[in-house]
């Protein structure tokens, strides 16, 4: 039978109306049952989810919840991914202060019309600074599925060109199409449009790019939400930061972040009673995406493997695999030989 979190998962889950969660850990239960030698009740429960996910997925009316499509014209499509993100901010794991700060952008974000009627500007430009893996990406999926609006990520090959004049052109497209395609745009890696003016290697187009740049968005007026992500706020010219209506920085996990991250990303598994300081020396230097990737691969363990529940073990050996990676990614092995410059 079902365990006391599996059941009290099932109880948020509906709660919160989060199917995905609430039929994934149906399928573990199910799984569980399997694993036990009930395979008449593991069928019946598999067949109870099946049922509801393709309920969910027609609807009231059989017209499936994601018909809707976005008009994108052929030179706006060289330069925008289009997506309908179904990540919501409660996926997220994050410091309370940022949680404030985006679920203010999506109060000012919904009430657009009330801020405007007391000639008031809701906040639409927004700059997320980070290390890699720290939830900048996601957080923009999430502001989008809050919304319920598209989330255009900016090509960056298809917007900078070696042309001269030609990018700042790309530039006019993509704010013209702000006013035109409502959604979330998102610039991620923005340093590459951002960096510094001043910077010894920069050359006389990308000054131009980020002078467009800065106009552009000083004037856009749109009702559009722009993020901007990037993993080098140092290298931003300094410009920059005036014309964001939020900067919002992003770290690290701390304790408290971590043990709400390793429970919340194996909410949906039995696991045994965890060592968090060992856990903790083992995360040290982890970003939220490494520890994540980590958690689900203690959580495949349990399930390809024998274990009831996934274990301190798997979770400290998934961890410093994690962390093995990491020295290599950074040019550097374990044994502190040095490969090459940081990729990060």
């Amino acid at each position: 039978m079902a365990t006391a979190d599996q059941i009290k998962s099932l109880l948020r889950s509906h709660a919160e109306g989060d199917d995905a969660r609430f039929y994934a850990v149906a399928m573990q239960v199910a799984a569980k049952e399997a694993r036990q030698g009930h395979s008449r009740v593991a069928a019946e429960l598999k067949a109870l989810v099946d049922d509801g996910r393709r309920r969910a997925k027609a609807g009231p009316q059989g017209v499936g919840r994601h018909t809707r499509l976005v008009a994108v014209d052929k030179d706006l499509g060289e330069l925008v991914s289009v997506s309908h993100p179904d990540t919501r901010l409660r996926d997220l794991v994050l410091v309370p202060d940022v949680q404030e700060r985006l679920n203010r952008i999506l109060l000012e974000n919904r009430r657009q019309d009330h801020l405007r009627q007391h000639g008031l500007e809701p906040r639409r430009k927004v700059l997320l600074v980070g290390p890699p893996g720290s939830g900048k990406t996601t957080t923009a999926a999430a502001l989008a599925g809050e919304l319920d609006q598209p989330l255009f990520t900016v090509v960056l090959e298809g917007l900078i060109t070696r042309y001269l004049g030609e990018t700042a052109a790309k530039l006019r497209t993509l704010f013209s199409a702000m006013a035109s395609s409502p959604g979330v745009y998102l610039f991620d890696e923005f340093d590459a449009i951002g960096s510094q003016r001043t910077a010894a290697n920069d050359v006389g187009e990308i000054r131009r790019v980020l002078s467009s740049f800065l106009q552009l968005l000083e004037q856009d007026g749109s009702r559009s939400l722009i993020v901007a992500a990037t993993n080098n706020g140092e290298r931003l010219d300094s410009a920059l930061f005036r014309r964001f209506d939020d900067v919002i920085e992003y770290g690290l996990p701390s304790t408290t972040l971590l043990q709400a991250l390793v429970m919340n990303r194996l909410a949906l598994f039995d696991v045994e009673p965890l060592d968090w300081p060992e856990l903790e020396s083992a995360a040290a230097g982890l970003s939220h995406a490494e520890i994540a990737r980590a958690c689900d691969d203690a959580a495949k363990a349990m399930v390809l493997g024998t274990a009831n529940q996934v274990t301190q073990k798997a979770i400290m050996s998934s961890l410093r695999e994690r962390a093995s990676a990491q020295r290599y990614t950074a040019g550097t092995s374990p044994e502190g030989d040095v490969h090459g410059p940081s990729t990060q």
